[in-house]
C-alpha cells in the first residue's frame, strides 16, 4: 500500500505516500521560486491530483487542454499549447529543486515520455529514504497501480546562466532532445567556432523528384526557389544563399552540412506528382546529429489550382512553420540554452518569450538585455525594433516606467525609426514603426506602414497579429478579426494576447459564442486588461456573475484606470461609439465608472469603418 507517513520522519519506506506528495505539491506552489502566474500551477496540480486519484492513464494532451486550459472539443494535437506549457512546467520544477527545493524530502518530476508525474524521495534531503527511481505506486482507495513513468513537458522557463534570468520558452514533441552544435560559419561558409551559437542558420537542400516525372521535377525546382525567397524575410534567422543550396545534393549527408557550410539546420524534402495530385514532404534536421526535428506532408490537387500558386502556398506554410518567431528553430533554441551564447540571439529569445507571456518581470529583463546588446551592436535593426516595442509597453501596459527620462511612447518611435533606417525591409522594424505610430495617434500612417510590412512578409505571425490588433482598435473590427484568425491559424502556440484581442473583436461584432470561447483560450491571469476584456464579454453574454468577478480582479489590479477610463481608451485609439459601449458593459460588470466619463465622450470624431 502507498505509505502516508511523513518523509521528514525518516520512517517511511518505499515510495512517498499520498500525504507526502500533497504536502510537497503545496510547498512548491507556495514557493516564490515557482511561477505563481500563468498555467503552470493549474497544470501541476491537475496532473498530480489525477495521478494520486488513480487516473494517471487518462492524463493526455487532449484532457489537459480541455480541463486545464479551457479549450473546447475542437482541440487537436496540431495545437502545441500543451507541449509548450508542459515544457515550462518541467523547467520550473528543475529550477525549484535547484534553488529552494534542493533539500526537500519529496521530489515531483515530469520525466520525458508522457504527462504523468513521478514521485520519489529526494537524494539530497537529510534523514529521508532515498529512492530516486519512481517505479510503481499502489493507491489506497482503489487498489490501482500506475506507472510513475511520466511526462513530455518540453520547453519552458529556462535559466539563462549569463544573466540568471528566467526565459519563458516554447517547445514541441519533436524538438526536445536536439543536441548542441559545435561549429558555425560566416558569410564565407568557413567554420567560425563559437559563432555557431548565434542566430539560427539553415541551408535548403534541393527538393527531390521522388517519382521521376517531369511535373515533379519542375515543381521541385520551383519549390526550392520559393523557399529561398520566403525564408530570408524572417530577419531572426540566417538562410544560406541559393548558390550555397545548389552545392548540396538532394540526398546530401546531413553530417556534412554543419562542417562545410556552418548551418545548424538543414531543410530537405521530396515531391511526387501523378494523376493531377501533388504530395510534398518537408523535414527539418539538426546537422549536429541528423535528428528530424519536424516533418510535414502537404497534399494538393493540381487540377483545382494554378501550380505556381500551389508552389508558393506550400513554401509559405513550410517557411512559417520553421522560421517564424515561434517556429521550430526558435523552439529548439529555447529548449537548448547552449545554442544561445550570442547576446543578440539570447535577447531575441527573451523578447519572444515575453511576447508569448507578458509580465512586468520579463519586460524588465528583456529591456536590460536589449539595451546591453545595442550598446555593443548599435546597427542591429531587429534589436532596435524589439526595444521599440518594449518601450511602448512601458506606456500602454504601465510596465516598469522610468522616471525622469523621455516619454516611453516617444522612445518607442525613435527606436522604431532607427530600426527602419538601418533596414527598410526589416519586418520587425516595420511592425515596431506601425505600433509606435499607432500609439502616437497617427493611425492612418500606422495602418499604411502595417500593410506595407504585410506585403514585405505575409507569413510573419507577429506582424499579422499586431496589424490585426491595430485594425480592430481603430474600429475595423472585421478586418482585424480576419487577420487575428490568420495569425492564430499559422501559430496556434503564439500566446494568449492574440486570443484576447480576437475575443474583443468578436465582442464588438456581437458574436458572443466566439468571444467567450476566445477569452477562455487567452488565459492571461497576470495581465490586467485581460480581466477588463473578460468582464465586458461576460456582461454582453449575460454571464453576470463571471463579469463581476473579472471586473473585481481588474479593479484590484489597476484602480487608477477607472477614474480615467475614457483617456485610457482614447490612448488606444478606440473609437467613440466603441468607448461608450465598453463603458456601459464595464458598469454592467459592477465597475464604478463615473457617469461623467461617458458624458465626456465626444462622438464627433467618429471615423468610417
Amino acid at each position: 500500500m502507498l505509505s502516508t507517513r511523513s518523509a521528514a520522519s525518516g520512517t517511511a519506506a518505499g515510495m512517498p505516500g499520498i500525504d507526502d506528495v500533497r504536502a510537497q505539491l503545496e510547498r512548491i506552489l507556495s514557493s516564490p521560486e515557482f511561477p505563481s502566474a500563468g498555467r503552470a500551477p493549474a497544470f501541476l496540480r491537475y496532473v498530480v491530483e489525477e495521478t494520486l486519484a488513480g487516473r494517471a492513464g487518462r492524463i493526455k494532451g487532449y484532457s489537459i487542454a480541455i480541463e486545464v486550459f479551457g479549450r473546447d472539443q475542437t482541440f487537436t494535437q496540431d495545437d502545441p499549447v500543451v507541449r509548450i506549457e508542459a515544457g515550462r512546467l518541467r523547467r520550473a520544477l528543475e529550477r525549484y529543486y535547484l534553488v529552494e527545493g534542493n533539500r526537500d524530502a519529496v521530489r515531483i518530476d515530469i520525466p520525458k515520455g508522457g504527462y504523468s508525474p513521478a514521485f520519489s524521495w529526494n537524494a539530497n534531503a537529510v534523514g529521508t529514504v532515498q529512492e530516486p527511481v519512481a517505479a510503481h505506486l499502489e493507491l489506497k482507495p482503489a487498489s490501482r497501480r500506475w506507472s510513475a513513468r511520466g511526462v513530455a513537458l518540453a520547453g519552458a522557463t529556462a535559466l539563462v546562466a549569463a544573466c540568471s534570468y528566467w526565459i519563458a520558452g516554447v517547445s514541441a514533441s519533436r524538438v526536445t532532445g536536439a543536441q548542441p552544435v559545435v561549429q558555425s560559419a560566416g558569410s564565407s561558409g568557413r567554420p567560425l567556432g563559437d559563432a555557431f551559437h548565434g542566430i539560427p542558420s539553415v541551408a535548403v537542400a534541393p527538393f527531390t523528384n521522388l517519382d521521376g516525372g517531369s511535373d515533379a521535377q519542375l515543381f521541385s525546382a520551383g519549390l526550392t526557389e520559393e523557399l529561398l525567397t520566403a525564408l530570408p524575410r524572417f530577419k531572426e534567422i540566417k538562410v544560406f544563399s541559393g548558390e550555397a543550396s545548389k552545392t548540396l545534393a538532394a540526398d546530401v549527408d546531413t553530417a556534412r552540412v554543419g562542417p562545410e557550410l556552418g548551418a545548424r539546420y538543414l531543410l530537405a524534402g521530396g515531391v511526387r506528382a501523378s494523376s493531377g495530385r501533388l504530395r510534398v514532404t518537408a523535414r527539418l534536421l539538426a546537422t549536429a546529429n541528423g535528428e528530424i526535428l519536424w516533418s510535414r506532408d502537404y497534399d494538393e490537387i493540381l487540377a483545382a489550382k494554378d501550380p505556381l500558386s500551389v508552389q508558393k502556398d506550400v513554401a509559405r506554410r513550410v517557411a512559417t512553420a520553421i522560421a517564424q518567431p515561434y517556429g521550430i528553430m526558435a523552439q529548439v533554441d529555447t529548449a537548448n540554452p547552449s545554442h544561445t551564447d550570442s547576446g543578440r540571439h539570447e535577447c531575441a529569445l527573451r523578447f519572444y518569450a515575453y511576447r508569448f507571456d507578458p509580465s512586468v518581470e520579463a519586460h524588465a529583463g528583456t529591456r536590460d538585455c536589449l539595451q546591453t546588446t545595442l550598446a555593443q551592436h548599435p546597427t542591429n535593426a531587429t534589436a532596435w525594433a524589439m526595444l521599440s516595442i518594449i518601450h511602448l509597453d512601458e506606456a500602454r501596459f504601465n510596465f516598469n516606467p522610468k522616471t525622469g527620462s523621455r516619454p516611453p511612447i516617444e522612445q518607442a518611435l525613435v527606436a522604431a525609426r532607427r530600426a527602419t533606417q538601418l533596414d527598410g525591409n526589416n519586418t520587425r522594424g516595420l511592425q515596431a514603426l506601425m505600433m509606435a505610430l499607432f500609439f502616437n495617434r497617427d493611425v492612418s500612417e500606422a495602418l499604411r506602414i502595417g500593410e506595407q510590412a504585410l506585403g514585405s512578409n505575409p507569413n510573419d505571425t507577429e506582424l499579422i497579429g499586431e496589424l490585426g490588433t491595430s485594425m480592430a482598435l481603430a474600429g475595423q473590427w472585421r478586418r482585424g478579426a480576419d487577420l487575428l484568425d490568420q495569425a492564430i491559424a499559422l501559430n496556434p502556440a503564439g500566446g494568449g494576447y492574440y486570443h484576447g484581442m480576437r475575443a474583443l473583436a468578436a465582442y464588438m461584432l456581437h458574436d458572443n459564442e466566439t468571444s467567450v470561447r476566445e477569452i477562455t483560450r487567452a488565459n492571461m491571469q497576470t495581465f490586467p486588461l485581460f480581466h477588463a476584456v473578460a468582464a465586458v464579454i461576460y456582461a454582453q453574454a449575460g454571464m453576470i456573475d463571471d463579469a463581476r468577478h473579472q471586473g473585481e480582479i481588474f479593479a484590484s489590479m489597476r484602480p487608477d484606470v477607472l477614474a480615467n477610463i475614457d483617456a485610457e481608451l482614447i490612448a488606444k485609439n478606440v473609437q467613440p461609439d466603441d468607448r461608450l459601449r465598453l463603458m456601459a458593459d464595464l458598469r454592467k460588470a459592477g465597475l464604478p465608472l463615473p457617469q461623467e466619463a461617458a458624458d465626456a465622450v465626444d462622438t464627433s470624431d467618429l471615423q468610417p469603418r
